[in-house]
């Protein structure tokens, strides 16, 4: 095996801009930022970590190359590419959000742990090796933990850092545990050459419980019950910009690579739910907490009154479709899933970047601290109204077209002559009571009045910008999905 370095360095140029932009951003604050105040500072590490994204965003058009890299260790295709560049879209709205908004003591290291972060996310989308899908995987989470708890000033941040790194930590041994397994049973770590191996082995005990490792620790990473323990209290304790970017980017690169890892991997152990005689193997065990999922993040989110935690639950019974899409991967392809993952991303790190508006206001977090936001700031009001009614799945946005996309895509399965259509009609069903819980946020939002003594809310210019950037990319998506799907086909 020649091993090119070249093609290597090329491949990564975007993991490289963005570990050099870290770089630059803690140099500069060393250098020159110290003589500033916080909120120029603050401002200077922004503009220098979006030209670190956008650098990473020119060379992933730059390096398409189709195909294997380095031996087969990453993969260069339409998906990676548009994962890719999924992240990076997001990491740039959560960027755009921190000037006037989030008040950190540490503005250059915060920007730099979410570049470290999204570095993780652009790797774990092209990786098909074990070893080095478990180092982004990792980079990607120590670097959430620390965004997590960043807010050091306020002890929800502090309990919700470390509830996520021991539930982390835990995720992790289930992960390598499971991957060494795999290992220990196919002799490699690479996905090509695992799948050979199990594809002329019997389904064995062993194989099994590795398999199952895996599930559960990419679960968690999904927060899909019932590992879904540590989301309600992160995204509640959590600085909002950090909830975000955990929300959104981890969720997308994460199931991309949970997708690669099964299909491509361990694809001949993936059993069947397309009739009611289930094959035993992973794709059972991934309906079934697709299921729990879609059970619990919905009918949890009816008893919350604090919004964050309504994300939360809703971020569970999203995980449980986008599971749908996971299993539907194998025979529709991978475009249905990346498409939900990241119109979700979108309105989901809208939503919290209204959040991060309203708290930088001294607006509390609970449904009645939103009445009257309507009258105080109808930009808020109107990117909350599209960001939520997709979330719900509501047309034309593209929250509906992406539920669309995997909902057909599993009825094509068998119909309604297996499980995996009738998970699809309770999926459907679950949305109903989604579609509850958002009305109820967006009734105090819009039609509840405030106080008529209540002062408006002044909106950044960053954050106002990146908020309809966000809402305009849900209309364009929404209004062409064909095109979008097409394209990561």
């Amino acid at each position: 095996m020649t091993l090119n370095y070249l093609s290597l360095l090329h491949a990564l140029l975007p993991e490289a801009s963005l570990v050099l932009g870290a770089l630059v951003v803690l140099g500069f604050d060393l250098v020159v930022g110290r003589r500033h105040d916080l909120a120029q500072r603050t401002v200077y590490a922004t503009v220098l970590g979006l030209l670190a994204v956008l650098a990473a965003v020119y060379h992933t058009y730059d390096a398409r190359v189709d195909g294997e890299v380095f031996g087969g260790v990453f993969l260069l295709d339409s998906l990676g590419m548009a994962t890719r560049l999924g992240v990076l879209v997001l990491t740039a709205l959560t960027l755009a959000l921190l000037p006037g908004v989030t008040k950190v003591r540490q503005p250059a290291e915060y920007v730099a742990v979410i570049l470290f972060a999204t570095t993780g996310f652009t790797l774990m989308a092209v990786v098909q090796q074990l070893l080095v899908a478990f180092v982004a995987l990792e980079l990607a989470s120590l670097s959430l933990y620390i965004l997590a708890g960043f807010d050091r000033s306020r002890p929800d941040s502090a309990e919700a850092a470390l509830k996520y790194f021991l539930l982390g930590g835990i995720s992790a041994a289930f992960l390598l545990f499971g991957f060494s397994l795999l290992y220990g049973l196919t002799g490699s770590i690479a996905l090509p050459e695992i799948a050979r191996q199990l594809s002329v082995q019997a389904m064995t005990p062993l194989l099994l419980v590795a398999v199952l490792m895996t599930v559960v620790a990419f679960g968690f990473k999904a927060a899909a019950a019932p590992f879904h323990l540590w989301a309600p209290d992160v995204y509640q304790g959590a600085p909002p910009i950090s909830a975000a970017l955990i929300a959104s980017g981890s969720k997308l690169a994460g199931l991309v690579m949970f997708t690669r890892l099964l299909w491509s991997g361990v694809g001949p152990a993936a059993g069947n739910i397309a009739t009611f005689n289930a094959v035993p193997g992973w794709v059972p065990a991934v309906a079934l907490v697709a299921v729990l999922s879609l059970l619990v993040g919905n009918l949890g989110a009816l008893a919350q009154s604090n919004v964050r935690r309504i994300l939360a639950y809703s971020a569970i019974a999203h995980a449980g479709v986008l599971l749908l899409g996971v299993i539907t991967a194998g025979k529709f392809g991978p475009a249905p899933l990346v498409y939900y993952a990241g119109t979700y991303g979108l309105a989901t790190v809208g939503a919290f970047g209204v959040i991060a508006v309203l708290d930088a206001a001294g607006i509390g977090g609970s449904l009645a601290d939103l009445a009257g936001l309507r009258q105080r700031s109808p930009l808020l009001a109107f990117c909350l109204v599209v960001f939520l009614l997709s979330l719900a799945g509501i047309p034309p946005l593209a929250g509906f077209f992406g539920k669309f996309a995997v909902f057909a895509a599993a009825l094509k399965l068998n119909g309604l002559a297996g499980w995996a259509g009738w998970i699809s009609v309770f999926a459907i069903a679950m949305s109903a009571v989604g579609l509850y819980y958002y009305l109820l946020v967006l009734k105090n939002a819009v039609v509840v009045p405030g106080r008529s003594d209540a002062a408006p809310i002044k909106v950044p210019l960053a954050a106002a910008t990146a908020l309809l950037v966000a809402a305009g990319l849900i209309l364009v998506l929404g209004l062409f999905p064909s095109a979008v799907l097409q394209a990561i086909s």
